[in-house]
């Protein structure tokens, strides 16, 4: 009699713990969308089978397992705990459906807001494009690079073929902008490389000594100079050391993408400044303009500058100078603009020239037609053939004979005028 009253005491007991377990409002069901944190309770070709702490185990199809990386996919092992996100909590067959790679991306995310927070560069792959920039894979996130944030895209070419280019490469980028909520994950190129030129720029500093004389390319072109880079950091030539004469915009003399020798002309290790010089390594054109130019010369030479009173004019070599308003022409001209252009090349002959200070000056009024150049003497080596060829022939004696006989005639000619 005494047995069965605890039975009967047991099955009471266990009935109110699973009555207890049925109210347990600490229990919440999956929800669309949620992360759960799982175990791996069996791993099948098609299927994998897990546990989320919910009343019947997850499944994650075979259309995830295809997403998959192959070294995500073998490092996966029963017993081993993983994120998994809940795609739909009852299908039309009453399974729950979750998904690892959706579930690993809560880590994505995470590092990504880590990295939005260090500024640290990290590097993504171009998958597409769309009007407004670049599509990215970023881990097993999708991200976006506006193309006012890409550098790599050469949009003065087509837009659509510049874009095609970038798919599958890689670029350097910095995240600027994570919204989980939005799944708004934005990186930019361009502060990625600002701060790899900073870096760069400051290795090179360290380097270079003013006065070294290096190879760079031509970046761009500005109003008030050239940037050209000089081994992944950008120095500037301004516009007055750009050439010995008068240069009006940097594009008159250079292009983009030119490869040139530099001149380290100033380091600026506070500021992160270069200071680059091109005429440096071009010779001086007054330092001979005395020995090569004189009053009167006519020469070619190429129009720099046109201003009221005149234009300015360069020759060759870089000689820069003057020519009048009133030495155009006829010099009745009222006006210099309609007569030459910036670029226009002219005939014309130097008026006066100053090396001492600087100044040349030209004029079209003394005329621009060549001059016959006065026939060049016989060359040292001509006389001397000469000589040789007199004294083969008076070695021959064919001169000796013939003076000889003209001394005979002479004789002869002498003696009948003093019989006369």
């Amino acid at each position: 009699m005494s047995e069965v009253p605890n039975n009967q005491s047991l099955t009471d007991e266990t009935f109110e713990e699973l009555l207890a377990a049925s109210f347990d409002f600490s229990y919440s069901p999956p929800r669309r969308g949620e992360i759960r944190e799982a175990t791996i309770l069996q791993i099948d070709e098609r299927e994998i089978i897990v546990d989320l702490g919910a009343k019947q185990d997850g499944i994650v199809p075979t259309q995830d397992l295809e997403r998959m990386d192959d070294s995500l996919r073998e490092s996966l092992a029963t017993g081993a705990s993983i994120p998994v996100y809940v795609v739909n909590p009852r299908d039309q067959n009453d399974n729950l459906i979750v998904s690892i790679n959706m579930g690993l991306q809560r880590y994505d995310w995470e590092k990504a807001r880590e990295l939005l927070s260090s500024q640290d560069p990290v590097d993504v792959k171009v998958s597409g494009y769309n009007k407004g920039g670049a599509l990215v894979r970023w881990n097993r996130l999708e991200g976006f690079i506006p193309s006012s944030h890409l550098v790599s895209a050469k949009m003065t070419a087509d837009r659509r073929e510049a874009m095609n280019e970038l798919i599958g490469n890689t670029l350097g980028v910095k995240v600027i902008e994570v919204d989980q909520d939005r799944r708004r994950l934005i990186f930019s190129e361009r502060e990625a490389q600002k701060e790899w030129r900073a870096k760069q720029k400051q290795k090179l500093l360290a380097e270079l000594s003013i006065g070294d004389v290096i190879n760079g390319v031509v970046t761009g072109l500005r109003d008030f100079g050239a940037f050209v880079n000089i081994g992944g950091a950008d120095g500037l030539i301004h516009v007055s050391e750009l050439a010995w004469h008068r240069v009006d915009h940097p594009r008159d003399i250079l292009s983009i993408g030119e490869e040139i020798e530099v001149y380290v002309l100033n380091l600026d290790r506070e500021t992160n400044r270069i200071a680059l010089s091109r005429k440096r390594l071009l010779s001086d054109p007054w330092d001979e303009a005395q020995y090569r130019y004189h009053e009167g010369q006519l020469v070619e030479g190429q129009v720099t500058n046109v201003v009221d009173f005149g234009a300015f004019v360069a020759l060759g070599d870089g000689l820069e100078g003057l020519l009048h308003l009133s030495e155009m022409g006829d010099g009745a001209l009222k006006e210099p603009y309609s007569y030459v252009q910036k670029g226009d090349h002219l005939s014309l002959r130097i008026s006066h020239l100053e090396p001492e200070k600087r100044r040349v000056g030209f004029t079209q009024r003394w005329g621009t037609e060549v001059e016959e150049e006065p026939q060049a003497a016989e060359s040292v080596d001509d006389i001397d053939e000469e000589f040789e060829e007199i004294e083969e022939l008076f070695e021959d004696g064919e001169v000796a004979d013939a003076v000889a006989e003209v001394e005979e005639a002479v004789d002869g000619a002498q003696d009948s005028e003093q019989v006369d």
